[in-house]
């Protein structure tokens, strides 16, 4: 069975499933390039709202295949380069993508599948899922974003940790630590991702867009610079229609139906 990422649809929510039971959902170029295809539609669909990304068969993602790793070292170095440049092309598509993403953890997370949770928005996570970054386990180094993700949400020590001795961390500590935002009960991820979903859906699409672009932006940038963007965006989305239903639903006590 070849790898693929599955498409389908609840409401207003995009399901992108990562499906490759052959090597447990383990993640490869077929599927970065069908998900920064999946991502860039899913912009243009005024129909898709928030996009949830899971994987197959209670499992989220090994993350590397070991078999296409040990063959691409026969390979010239500038192959696997371009391997990881796709991948990192989806990671920065998913965090660079305008409208909200979540990520529905069974299983487990491994390594890049790891790195792909860490990408999105907001993480589900089933109450016995768990996180792994195996990259030092085979003699690796991460990628996928992991050093840069974890060391701006913990401690450095827990970071070192986490990529020096690639020991589990279970979905609950990492709930503790912050960087899980649900738990479920095994086997409800997707059911309590696509509720997190049906909730942001009946938000203000451009001011959720204007939230997430914000935060992406604060990193690195000076507090006066933060004050001019949270001004800019915020003068715009005044100015937006919805800014109009949202404060008369809330004068007149009533739900607001956005655009």
């Amino acid at each position: 069975m070849t790898a693929e990422l599955k498409r389908s649809s609840e409401g207003q929510t995009l399901i992108l499933t990562i499906s490759n039971p052959a090597h447990r959902n383990a993640l490869g170029p077929e599927i970065y390039t069908e998900g920064i295809e999946a991502l860039s539609s899913a912009e243009r669909s005024e129909d898709v709202r928030t996009v949830v990304i899971t994987g197959e068969a209670s499992l989220f993602s090994a993350g590397g295949n070991l078999q296409r790793l040990q063959a691409n070292r026969q390979q010239p170095t500038s192959h696997q380069a371009q391997s990881i440049d796709a991948l990192h092309a989806w990671i920065e598509a998913i965090r660079t993508f305008p409208k909200p993403v979540i990520a529905a953890v069974e299983g487990a997370a491994a390594g890049a599948g790891f790195s792909l949770a860490l990408a999105c928005d907001f993480i589900v996570a089933a109450d016995d899922a768990v996180f792994v970054m195996a990259y030092s386990n085979i003699a690796l180094s991460p990628d996928g974003g992991a050093s840069w993700s974890l060391a701006r949400a913990l401690p450095r020590q827990l970071v070192t940790e986490l990529l020096m001795c690639g020991e589990r961390i279970t979905s609950k500590r990492l709930n503790d630590l912050g960087l899980v935002n649900r738990i479920t009960p095994a086997g409800e991820a997707i059911v309590g991702a696509l509720a997190l979903a049906d909730r942001l859906n009946q938000r203000a699409p451009n001011a959720l867009q204007s939230i997430k672009t914000l935060i992406h932006e604060a990193d690195g940038a000076t507090m006066a610079t933060q004050l001019t963007r949270e001004r800019d965006h915020f003068v715009r989305n005044l100015h937006h229609a919805n800014a109009g239903i949202g404060i008369n639903a809330f004068l007149n006590k009533t739900r607001p139906n956005f655009n």
